[in-house]
């Protein structure tokens, strides 16, 4: 699986660093020096386990746990429709449930992405996904991923995400190579 690894490599904290609690979604900050270990790189996130607890690193702090952020995206300048929808599929193959290790489009939790064409030429993407489980506290945290990772790409000027439970998500809408992954086949 492209961008997947598991570990239990160790880490120090290097400086203060925002985090999300896994499963709960509620914010907090790990101090410099605290001392943990990643358990997943998925996508450009880490999630670290730390005194008992999982947490959710993005990317772009990737440097306080001694990792490289990730590069940012090019896309050129005549580049049409077609390669930006390419590179929107590749975007949100990089969003993962920090508690599994396959990606959101994998998953079957995304149901529908639409690129819109703007006046100024710029481009509006549409997407609507769900979660495992309704009451998964991550959810607006892998809609604010989901949508910072989309706006990243350019001559994507807004990504609007939109959390949907209709129709409830099952096992059956994953991938075949997401069913063989997690034993579901």
């Amino acid at each position: 699986m492209i961008g997947y690894s598991q570990t239990s490599e160790p880490v120090v904290f290097a400086r203060d660093c925002a985090a999300v609690m896994v499963p709960q979604g509620q914010e907090v900050t790990l101090p410099a020096g605290q001392t943990g270990y990643i358990t997943q790189a998925l996508g450009g996130s880490f999630t670290v386990f730390v005194d008992g607890n999982l947490f959710r690193i993005r990317g772009a702090d990737a440097d306080a746990i001694g990792k490289d952020p990730p590069p940012p995206l090019e896309l050129a300048a005549e580049a049409g429709d077609e390669e930006v929808e390419k590179l929107v599929w590749q975007q949100l193959r990089t969003c993962y449930d920090p508690e599994i290790p396959i990606n959101i489009v994998d998953l079957g939790l995304v149901y529908d992405c639409t690129l819109q064409k703007m006046d100024d030429g710029r481009r509006r993407v549409k997407v609507a996904l769900t979660l495992t489980a309704p009451g998964c506290g991550m959810g607006d945290i892998l809609v604010d991923d989901v949508r910072s990772k989309l706006e990243s790409i350019p001559t994507v000027a807004e990504a609007d995400v939109e959390l949907t439970f209709d129709p409830p998500w099952n096992q059956s809408m994953m991938s075949d190579a997401a069913k063989l992954e997690t034993g579901m086949w």
